[in-house]
């Protein structure tokens, strides 16, 4: 009864010490940042505590059975471990006040260099979670001592204390990644914890205190078998070889995860819950085991060897598999959890046979050297230390350092020779056969060296946002390249893995035969010096146009260079600086100097290769502007840069009259989450603007100093500047009113909305989770609707649009009017068919207007199938001119789902310069009429009623049925809806 209470304990400690380190790994990205730097350093002190734990505890195992026996008493280690987890629940308990103290000091402490102030961190960040992961240490050789029955039992039970407690950490790895950390946050997250640690250290000292006989390895071994540390140096170098193996094929596999499912916190938790599950697995069929041969060790370790050689060459293909699952699931939010579970199972049937072979391994290293060398708390506790030493470099070496000069596929070779030289290490120990085997290894390892490259187009192609069954899904990987050779065709200019990411650069043909090139980070590509430019060169004029003055500005994320080159090309900019973390992206960076005016050798151009969040946080320079262009919020690690935190501490760095200006989305994010990035940028700035760029990104303001977002006078006069009007020619802007039509939400109007909800914060991280589910379903953010009561007053006060329209007394003339529509078309945006339908609605009988007909009709024949002939379509536009027109009549026919759609076109078009008339939508849902029976019932009645005498014909019958109409539930509850949305902004009943 008192080891099964035992094992369900250490599973549940297990569970909550692999949330631990997930939790660390999220507080101290605020010292540290999230580049992999950072990532690394959290890993190696949580495995370098866990390391000392394990020797230390081996040692103080010793020393209290030693004591017991001297004084002829029962060793209470059960008490000690006890002692252990309450000691970890309460430091749990008090982390985030050690936490807010030791930031504190982080920030007190001046850092004179980037390098000194990361080491800096880093010690602090030791102080931190070294106490805690020392003490988790203790779990193996305390336990494994003080329960093992006997020498015979305690490899078996060893094995179940290991594979229990890495159960638990199987089950913490997908509860942290996928529900607990974004639905509880941080601090919650470990008050729970350590609760649970709390409650297992409690039980343990009960159990302690009833005492019990300890094994002693020493009293059961002949005199022989009393070995020392020399006879140990080879086990322990085969447990150090695979932890650094394995740690390293983990982050292989990590970033691999990335490139076929897409590099967010899923991926990652899908990944290492399969390690970790399969390490368990092999530590419970080792326990099942009757008997364990000096054979059956050498073979399992060879084994585990050959099969991640055998490995290599089908990995190449997994984005195509991948890809594959991905078709089998709808884009649906239910189809969310099945998709990761069949990944996980996929990748468990690739990889599990060889991480089992890898959690069997330290089990029968445990089970041979326990005859050979002495006490079983010093077995487990050196066993244990030097493996996760091993695990240690593999995170900092095989997972970081590495990447500088190799790439991923030698750095997988790298780990398979480390697993053979483990192999042929254990042999030599047990057989002895040292000449044989020296000659086997040779011919394996050059076989590893000579492997051929993975190819990178393969790996890189991004097929993860491909949702649909595509030519070639079903057909496997050489007949899927062969049939949508599209996705692979275009050269590659450029191949990296660095220790951030995998990076590539491809080039296209856009229109005319002249190139474009992409940069793809991660499979993805985060910017085109064609498609993007428009996006990339706003984020640079816009803000600078806004702010008091242009001299200095920070950028976050090189991409192509096109933001920084264009802020670089204004002449009162004086200096730009611009953090990047990638080294492969800048290393690429000159491929795009033809697009951006040479930025990577621009003078005015300082890159600070760091994270965007340190190197803003260590800055003590104010800038003008401050721009953020990251990845994607689902992309592990960007989520820091739309935190409450980060915002607040962009603003303490912008001059009198500066502007931050934030890139965000619409597509493969929904309206929850765009909300939430809303209304933690409201949180921290107090004067908010909202512009689109191209088609579906938008351009989140905040301004120092509002003014300047409502002062249209100034800014056509210094957008008329000729170093602005030659970025804004650039970007394809050649008028005011063009410039203009990428106004979207005036200043004040976010605010004087009050969107309700959470924020995203760094203690409670919802972004990441919430865009990364939205990726799953490919969906769009519509931003919340504004058209009422107060927003939509001060949206009519303070829109930049609306007062120049003012001049000239309150409708523009009709060619400024065309060149609106034309760039707001041109940017693809749906609001193009507003401000169209609004012309159509006061004047479709003038010379420009028919002029702009004509060209409608020319790009929608010209491009077929784009989202620029979807844009200039005119069907829309024709049913949106109601909404401009006081009819008192409504002469269609309005059922229900008719009067849904168009409540869906009034917010989904609605502008704010040029607004709907509300009065226009009750008049629709007023007029709204439901049929007593749908078409099949009154067929059947019509049917019924005609087989009766004297009755009419079936088909007037029928006629009659239909025509039946009245006022139903729905349509009363969709007039209360629209009554709802034009008072509060929300159709939905409070």
């Amino acid at each position: 009864m008192v080891r099964a209470t035992a094992l369900v304990l250490t599973l549940l400690t297990g569970f909550s010490g692999l949330v631990y380190e997930v939790a660390w790994q999220r507080y101290l990205a605020t010292l540290l940042g999230s580049h992999s730097e950072a990532t690394a350093a959290v890993l190696g002190i949580f495995l370098g505590g866990l390391s000392v734990g394990y020797w230390l505890f081996g040692r103080i195992t010793r020393r209290v059975v030693e004591r017991a026996e001297s004084h002829g008493v029962p060793p209470r280690l059960l008490l000690v471990y006890g002692a252990v987890e309450a000691g970890i629940g309460l430091y749990v308990l008090a982390f985030p006040w050690f936490f807010s103290g030791v930031q504190w000091v982080s920030y007190a402490i001046p850092h004179t260099s980037v390098g000194l102030g990361f080491l800096t961190d880093v010690a602090l960040a030791i102080l931190l979670i070294g106490p805690a992961s020392i003490l988790m240490g203790g779990t193996i050789p305390i336990l494994t001592q003080g329960l093992a029955r006997s020498l015979d039992d305690a490899t078996r039970f060893h094995a179940f204390v290991y594979g229990f407690n890495t159960v638990g950490a199987f089950a913490g790895a997908l509860a942290a990644g996928f529900y607990l950390i974004p639905v509880l946050g941080l601090v919650d997250v470990m008050f729970t914890m350590g609760i649970i640690n709390l409650v297992a250290g409690a039980i343990f000292v009960v159990l302690g205190l009833r005492g019990g006989v300890v094994s002693s390895a020493k009293e059961e071994l002949p005199a022989l078998a009393q070995g020392g540390f020399l006879e140990a140096v080879p086990y322990l170098a085969v447990a150090l070889l695979t932890g650094f193996a394995m740690m390293t094929v983990q982050t292989t596999l990590i970033r691999l995860g990335g490139l076929s499912f897409g590099s967010s916190q899923f991926t990652f938790s899908m990944v290492v819950a399969v390690f970790v599950l399969c390490i368990a697995v092999g530590s419970f069929l080792v326990s099942a085991l009757s008997r364990i041969t000096p054979l059956f060790a050498v073979l399992n370790q060879w084994a585990l060897a050959v099969l991640l050689l055998l490995l290599y060459a089908p990995l190449e293909d997994s984005p195509y598999w991948a890809h594959f699952i991905r078709s089998l699931f709808r884009d649906e939010t239910a189809g969310f959890g099945f998709y990761y579970l069949f990944g996980f199972l996929s990748l468990l049937c690739v990889v599990g046979l060889p991480v089992v072979l890898s959690g069997a391994s330290l089990p029968i290293l445990f089970h041979q050297m326990r005859r050979d060398i002495g006490h079983l708390g010093d077995i487990a506790g050196n066993l244990y230390s030097w493996n996760t030493v091993g695990s240690l470099l593999g995170a900092l070496i095989g997972g970081y350092t590495l990447f500088f000069w190799f790439d991923l596929h030698h750095v997988y070779r790298i780990a398979v020779v480390a697993l053979f030289l483990a192999a042929l290490l254990l042999t030599i120990r047990l057989f002895n056969w040292r000449r044989v085997y020296v000659l086997l290894i040779a011919p394996l390892i050059g076989l590893v060296v000579l492997l051929p490259p993975w190819d990178p187009a393969a790996l890189n192609v991004g097929l993860f946002r491909v949702r649909q069954p595509i030519d070639g899904t079903s057909s496997g990987p050489s007949a899927f390249r062969e049939a949508s050779s599209g996705y692979f065709d275009p050269p590659m200019l450029f191949h990296t893995d660095d220790p951030i990411a995998s990076v590539t650069v491809r080039e296209y043909k856009r229109p005319g035969g002249l190139k474009s090139l992409s940069i793809v980070t991660n499979g993805k590509s985060d910017s085109n010096t064609f498609q993007d430019y428009t996006t990339v060169g706003l984020l640079a004029t816009l803000p600078a146009l806004m702010a008091r003055k242009a001299e200095r500005a920070f950028v976050i994320g090189w991409g192509t260079g096109i933001t920084a080159g264009e802020l670089a090309s204004l002449d009162s900019m004086t200096t730009v600086d611009v953090a990047e973390i990638s080294p492969g992206v800048l290393q690429a960076a000159p491929l795009f100097d033809f697009a951006n005016m040479n930025a990577s050798r621009n003078p005015k151009i300082h890159v600070i290769q760091s994270d965007a969040y340190r190197a803003l946080m260590r800055s003590e320079d104010l800038y003008d502007l401050i721009i953020s262009e990251p990845s994607n919020p689902w992309v592990t690690g960007v989520e820091m840069l739309y935190s409450r935190e980060f915002l607040s501490a962009a603003r303490e760095r912008l001059a009198e009259g500066g502007v931050y200006a934030q890139w965000i989305h619409q597509y493969e994010i929904d309206d929850e989450t765009l909300a939430l990035v809303l209304r933690t940028y409201a949180e921290v700035f107090e004067h908010i603007a909202l512009w689109g760029t191209a088609s579906s990104d938008l351009l989140l303001l905040g301004l120092d100093e509002p003014g300047s977002a409502t002062d249209h006078f100034r800014l056509e006069s210094r957008a008329a500047r000729r170093d602005f009007a030659q970025s804004l020619k650039r970007i394809g802007i050649t008028s005011f009113p063009a410039l203009l039509a990428h106004e979207l939400i005036p200043v004040g109007v976010i605010h004087a909305a009050d969107l309700q909800g959470p924020i995203h914060t760094l203690y409670h991280p919802r972004l990441n989770d919430k865009a990364g589910r939205s990726f799953f379903r490919g969906d769009f953010g519509n931003l919340p609707f504004f058209g009422y009561g107060e927003p939509a007053r001060l949206a009519k006060e303070n829109s930049m649009l609306r007062g120049y329209a003012l001049r000239f007394g309150g409708s523009l003339p009709d060619e400024e009017r065309a060149q609106l529509i034309r760039e707001t078309l041109r940017s693809a945006t749906p609001l193009g068919k507003t401000l169209f339908a609004q012309w159509m609605s006061e004047n479709p009988n003038s010379v420009e207007f028919d002029r702009l007909s004509e060209w409608l009709d020319q790009v929608r024949s010209s491009s077929p199938h784009s989202s620029y002939e979807q844009a200039v379509d005119r069907v829309e536009p024709e049913q949106l001119v109601q909404f401009f027109q006081r009819r008192l009549e409504i002469s269609e026919d309005i059922t229900p789902p008719r009067a849904s759609k168009k409540t869906d076109q009034f917010l989904r078009f609605y502008h704010h310069a040029a607004p709907f008339d509300g009065d226009q939508l009750l008049r629709v849902w007023g007029s709204c009429r439901e049929g007593r029976n749908d078409l099949a019932g009154c067929r059947k009645w019509a049917h019924d009623a005609a087989l009766g005498l004297d009755s009419k014909p079936e088909n007037e019958l029928l006629e009659e049925c239909l025509s039946n109409r009245h006022v139903g539930a729905k349509c009363r509850e969709g007039l209360a809806g629209a009554h709802r949305l034009l008072e509060t902004g929300t159709a939905q009943s409070q």
